[in-house]
């Protein structure tokens, strides 16, 4: 099998802090590559009222607490912060993991995250137009904070949108991240690539993740043939390490 990374994002709902940090310190010490949470305010399913965390602060949390995954969420949504101040803040935790920290982000779609905190939803089109604003006005301020990041702080962009958001990746990204099935992520990861080749970028200078569930862990060969090489497991509480365990443990044979 073809050498692959491997994740795990800790969805913050329905649980409390002190689960998902004992759960990025598990992770981080069985050797997942990197650890993710989601950029919400509310559950995605379930109860709509379980409990609930932001993910910024529970980054630089997790930040202070693991020493070798790399962090980020997945994704950020890019209207919920100025870009000037995502830029800023994801420096801060670059440097709280000296240097383990990817800005993963995309145009967002929860919509009642935005009517519950009060920013406009508007439409997909024009968060998607906002996120191609933003996109160098963040890469702008990563290199003129002082200090700078510690690392690379590569950027990973989030979306499956074929025209725009695949373009935004070609121009803009180290990262990419889609869901399955293994047939859908393959025919997206094609479209990638002709925008990389479009738009004068190297195909491998992109890196490729794909987001599956614990149950999809046999399946790893079917992602890895269509293209991903990183895979990241999505789990809630209690969070599936066994899953993650069994994926890292095939990653390194």
């Amino acid at each position: 099998m073809t050498r692959f990374q491997v994740g795990v994002q800790l969805q913050p709902q329905a649980t409390s802090t002190a689960a998902l940090l004992e759960a990025a310190m598990a992770a981080d010490q069985m050797g997942a590559d990197s650890i993710w949470v989601w950029d919400h305010f509310y559950p995605l399913y379930g109860d709509p009222d379980a409990t609930h965390f932001e993910a910024y602060t529970l980054l630089a949390a997790m930040a202070a607490q693991t020493s070798r995954a790399r962090l980020g969420a997945m994704v950020t949504c890019n209207s919920y912060r100025n870009p000037n101040l995502l830029a800023d803040m994801s420096r801060t935790i670059d440097h709280i993991s000296d240097g383990r920290f990817t800005l993963g982000i995309g145009s967002g779609w929860f919509e009642r995250d935005y009517t519950e905190y009060g920013y406009e939803f508007g439409t997909a089109p024009g968060r998607l137009k906002a996120l191609e604003r933003d996109l160098p006005t963040i890469t702008e301020r990563l290199g003129r904070l002082n200090p700078p990041p510690v690392g690379t702080l590569p950027i990973l962009i989030g979306g499956s949108g074929r025209k725009v958001t695949l373009r935004l990746v070609a121009q803009y990204a180290d990262a990419w991240n889609a869901f399955g099935p293994p047939e859908n992520y393959a025919e997206l990861n094609a479209v990638l690539d002709d925008w990389c080749d479009k738009v004068g970028r190297d195909r491998t200078a992109v890196e490729r993740t794909v987001c599956i569930n614990p149950d999809e862990v046999g399946n790893a060969e079917a992602y890895l043939e269509a293209g991903a090489t990183h895979l990241i497991i999505m789990t809630s509480d209690p969070f599936a390490l066994d899953a993650v365990a069994t994926l890292v443990e095939t990653a390194r044979s």
